[in-house]
């Protein structure tokens, strides 16, 4: 309909605001939330001088670094240190050690805060709940040196737990991390004591989402609280579950190398000696600077490869995803 200025209707005509276009409301945004994202100004410049960056010294990789010549004037040597890594005799072994602990993280690390969320979530003592939680979410703020020092205590040759398991075993053991196979359930059942706690946090927040009808309804049909959990609570929550998954498959190939060095000792490397564990001796006591960075920049690409390869998969099987 063409609009002319004796059209009764003009006073009806309204501009939207969108076909000002995405200038406009940039600027309106801001204006409006201008304090928001003045707290944002201190994040972006922290991951832009200590992540983005330092990203350029990743050509190390490829030069035989030295630090008088500088990143410039080093000589280039390609692919060498990656070639020297994957011939090398220790590799099989920090990439089996570093997929089988990761593993050993996911399969009980990843699973107990869920499960402990799900039952705090059926505690109705308010007090009580309140005392896990509290109890549960303390061994993450202590810190990892004193848990370090807390887990060699106890499993010395005299610690509670070595006198348990000779207890159960009727075996005789000095300390426990003196043993290669032992290291494992030692780091991986820590690490559940000392972040379950607060690892669920993210879980009971998701379920304070989930619409109390439902569960009225179930208790309507007679359902029980186990029922429930599996047919009410955990599919509300799988979204939440899928993508701390992503997220924590994406870190396969990384695992916490400060706690693994501060327990592990050259009688357990064959079980404890992680890519990590291993860039950090040879890159720091060794001072094999491009070595280790070219090791660490494999595990950064075969981490981001299975990011993404999880994330397509997630995203075709229960349409969530990061992107």
């Amino acid at each position: 309909m063409e609009i002319t200025p004796n059209n009764k209707n003009i006073d009806k005509i309204v501009v939207s605001p969108k076909s000002k276009g995405l200038q406009y409301t940039l600027k309106k945004d801001f204006r409006k939330n201008w304090f928001v994202y003045l707290l944002a100004v201190p994040v972006i410049v922290w991951y832009i001088i200590f992540c983005y960056g330092p990203m350029w010294g990743v050509m190390i990789a490829f030069k035989d670094y030295k630090p008088l010549l500088g990143f410039a004037e080093s000589d280039w040597v390609g692919f060498k240190h990656f070639i020297d890594f994957f011939t090398g005799p220790y590799f099989w072994r920090v990439v089996k050690n570093t997929l089988l602990l990761n593993v050993w993280g996911i399969v009980f690390g990843f699973t107990a805060p869920i499960i402990l969320a799900l039952m705090l979530n059926e505690i109705r003592d308010g007090k009580f709940k309140k005392t896990v939680q509290t109890i549960t979410y303390m061994p993450h703020f202590i810190s990892l040196v004193v848990v370090a020092g807390m887990i060699h205590i106890f499993v010395a040759d005299e610690g509670v737990i070595t006198q348990i398991l000779q207890w159960i075993t009727g075996k005789d053991y000095t300390s426990l991390l003196g043993y290669s196979s032992f290291f494992r359930p030692i780091y991986t059942f820590s690490g559940i004591w000392q972040n379950i706690g607060w690892n669920s946090i993210i879980y009971l927040a998701a379920m304070s989402t989930i619409d109390p009808a439902l569960y009225e309804a179930a208790d309507i049909d007679g359902v029980g609280r186990i029922k429930k959990m599996w047919y009410i609570t955990l599919p509300q929550i799988t979204p939440t579950i899928v993508i701390l998954f992503i997220f924590a498959v994406g870190g396969l190939m990384a695992s916490g190398h400060e706690k693994i060095i501060l327990l592990y000792n050259p009688l357990t490397y064959d079980t404890a000696d992680v890519i990590a564990s291993y860039v950090y001796r040879r890159g720091l006591r060794e001072a094999s600077l491009s070595y280790s960075t070219a090791v660490g920049l494999f595990s950064a690409v075969i981490n981001f490869g299975l990011l993404w390869i999880t994330n397509k998969v997630a995203k075709r099987t229960s349409e969530v995803s990061l992107w």
